[in-house]
């Protein structure tokens, strides 16, 4: 059943505006895409330094009228890049299941997965794992089921595990008196063996006002297994006292952990008070590249969100752990511009973007 996909004869109208804007840009693409790939492919790991100015970033932009295939699309013109990458690795498809107990809007839709495995069949034969953390109270394996994601296991060679099981290593993050304090990290996350793909949909946030590619593998890697009173994703909050803490934890967090490809699923964003109670956003368009970051500014961009106002999307920007300067951004596809859809954000706001104001240490930090 995943085969259809790699059938070139499939020529849909989105697939062939995409396929023609792609190959007006070939030239150039491949030059930009073959000067940077040396960094965006491999992740810079605990003990390594991060480069300051990651160079020019390459987002592809596919909009339409199928998710699945719109996903597809999107990864097309990496093909070659991420042959060569995977080729050794594993690859683990991160989701992102932050719904509870049957709220599909909220969760990785099945057919956004369906796409990049069909993306993969012919490039990659080794059992693809297809995992999340989740945050489930109750039966965590359960989540997969509600989300129509056990039937993948039938179609592909895709293994669906849940990673609260694996080992874990301890990692450093602040808590609300900015103590450092250890967390359980998931060991898949920080394996340089294993090859991240992060899909998600476009989300608004109830802290950090947009959650994407990057959080969705950050706030994964933490383990959490209510039956052993463990939640390390919960320490990321630091108390929620104030917004900035989670942004800079998930900076920290992002300096050893990060996908290395993002994918984003806007068929059907969320807006409102994401991510676990939104409302659906019609949008059609999915982003891909090997640069989250830069996916991640060009996802804000369609969803009309300053970027300014992400604190820990800039925070990563200025340490270069990728490309957050526009000016530096190359899209594959049509013009972004032309499909910006400005979400509807969280009713609480003003709160979130209360990380840009200096810390007031003497209500926030508890003195001894």
């Amino acid at each position: 059943m995943g085969k259809y996909r790699s059938k070139p004869e499939i020529q849909s109208p989105a697939r062939r505006d995409f396929l023609k804007a792609s190959l007006l840009g070939v030239a150039g693409f491949s030059s930009a895409l073959s000067g940077c790939s040396s960094y965006v492919f491999n992740r810079n790991m605990p003990g390594k330094t991060s480069i300051i100015d990651p160079g020019k970033a390459i987002v592809s932009l596919v909009p339409g009228n199928d998710r699945r295939e719109m996903i597809y699309n999107a990864l097309q013109p990496f093909r070659d890049n991420l042959a060569e990458a995977i080729r050794n690795k594993q690859v683990v498809v991160k989701l992102n299941c932050v719904g509870q107990n049957g709220h599909p809007l909220m969760v990785t839709h099945p057919d956004a997965v369906r796409g990049v495995l069909d993306f993969l069949q012919p490039i990659y034969k080794k059992t693809v794992i297809v995992g999340e953390s989740t945050v489930q109270n109750k039966n965590p394996e359960k989540t997969f089921e509600i989300f129509g994601y056990l039937p993948l296991e039938r179609e592909y060679n895709a293994k669906i595990v849940e990673l609260n099981h694996e080992p874990t290593t301890y990692q450093w993050i602040l808590d609300k008196n900015l103590k450092p304090i250890p967390i359980k990290v998931i060991d898949t996350f920080l394996d340089p063996n294993n090859f991240i793909i992060s899909v998600t949909r476009l989300k608004t946030h109830n802290c950090v006002v947009a959650t994407l590619s990057l959080k969705n593998v950050v706030m994964g890697s933490p383990q959490k297994i209510p039956n052993l009173n463990i939640n390390d994703k919960a320490k990321m909050h630091a108390g929620n006292k104030t917004p900035k803490f989670i942004n800079h934890n998930l900076f920290l967090m992002a300096n050893r952990v990060r996908p290395d490809f993002a994918v984003l699923d806007g068929f059907e964003g969320v807006e409102g008070n994401g991510p676990a109670n939104g409302t659906p956003v019609d949008h059609r368009v999915a982003l891909a590249g090997p640069d989250f970051l830069a996916v991640d500014r060009i996802g804000t961009e369609l969803m009309g969100i300053p970027w300014e106002d992400i604190g820990y999307l800039n925070y990563c920007s200025d340490a270069g752990l990728g490309q957050g300067d526009r000016s530096k951004i190359d899209i594959i596809g049509p013009a972004p511009g032309m499909y910006v859809r400005k979400y509807k954000l969280h009713e609480n706001i003003e709160w979130q973007l209360t990380w840009k104001e200096e810390l007031d240490v003497g209500s926030s930090v508890k003195r001894n």
